[in-house]
């Protein structure tokens, strides 16, 4: 045989054998990829949409969100606990800033109706609370409850027509128009279907102008709320620059000379 056809064969039987040695390794499995730690996770209280400061939680505004178990704070509401959390939740006012869509919802920052606070976190910016005596007569027969408008009227004795006529005399005025009644006595909630209490004091929703009259009508005769229709609440006309129904006057008389005092 000669040199040349012994190189070739050489040549076909080593390739042949390096095939083989190929093929037979491409049949072997592929190592398993490396275990993936697995990320425990549980359910928190997260806003669903902005809950601005003051505003009152509704349980549209509430939902469960997963959350790292490791990144879930001891202040989150978790629902393996609390299960009913959103109905027990909505209702109460935020106090302590707003609350960002997806931000854990804390109770820390939240206030319930009837707790300590709880007035000064429904109160909008720039207004005033002020209490005043109410009995069954002067409070449209004790069914004014809060959440209600009410117009207040003062009823007092008319001395400049008693100077004149010479016989007693009285007189009554709407003092201030269309303001929100925060709550009866202690009972700030108004809650459907409650049963009609008299209550002794009525806390009232005012400007600072109107605290002022209200507070010198208090010593000069009788106030009476009037209630106000539900559809009869909307401030319309009337207004003054900053948006506030004009009001009515009270008259103070000094040293016996009438001086009229505006309730902004």
């Amino acid at each position: 045989m000669k040199a040349a056809r012994l190189i070739v064969l050489g040549v076909a039987v080593a390739a042949g054998g390096l095939a083989a040695l190929l093929a037979g390794r491409s049949g072997e499995k592929a190592p398993p990829p490396p275990p993936v730690a697995k990320l425990e996770t549980v359910d928190v209280l997260v806003a669903k949409a902005d809950i601005g400061q003051g505003t009152t939680v509704k349980p549209e505004e509430l939902g469960w969100q997963m959350w790292p178990a490791a990144s879930a704070g001891p202040n989150f509401i978790r629902k393996t606990n609390r299960p009913d959390a959103i109905q027990e939740i909505a209702g109460s006012v935020v106090r302590g800033g707003t609350f960002f869509a997806g931000e854990p919802i804390q109770e820390s920052r939240l206030i319930k109706a009837n707790a300590a606070g709880y007035l000064s976190a429904i109160l909008p910016a720039g207004m005033r609370a002020v209490a005043t005596e109410i009995n069954a007569e002067t409070s449209a027969g004790g069914f004014v409850v809060p959440g209600d408008h009410v117009d207040v009227i003062l009823a007092r004795r008319d001395r400049e027509a008693e100077k004149r006529n010479g016989v007693e005399s009285h007189t009554s005025e709407t003092i201030i128009n269309n303001v929100r009644v925060l709550a009866i006595d202690q009972t700030v909630e108004d809650k459907h279907g409650q049963k009609v209490v008299v209550g002794r004091t009525v806390t009232l929703e005012l400007t600072p102008g109107q605290a002022e009259t209200l507070t010198m009508a208090k010593q000069m005769g009788t106030l009476s709320l009037a209630l106000r229709s539900i559809v009869d609440t909307q401030k319309s006309g009337g207004e003054d620059e900053d948006g506030t129904a004009r009001r009515a006057g009270v008259n103070m008389v000094r040293f016996g000379v009438p001086s009229p005092a505006s309730a902004k």
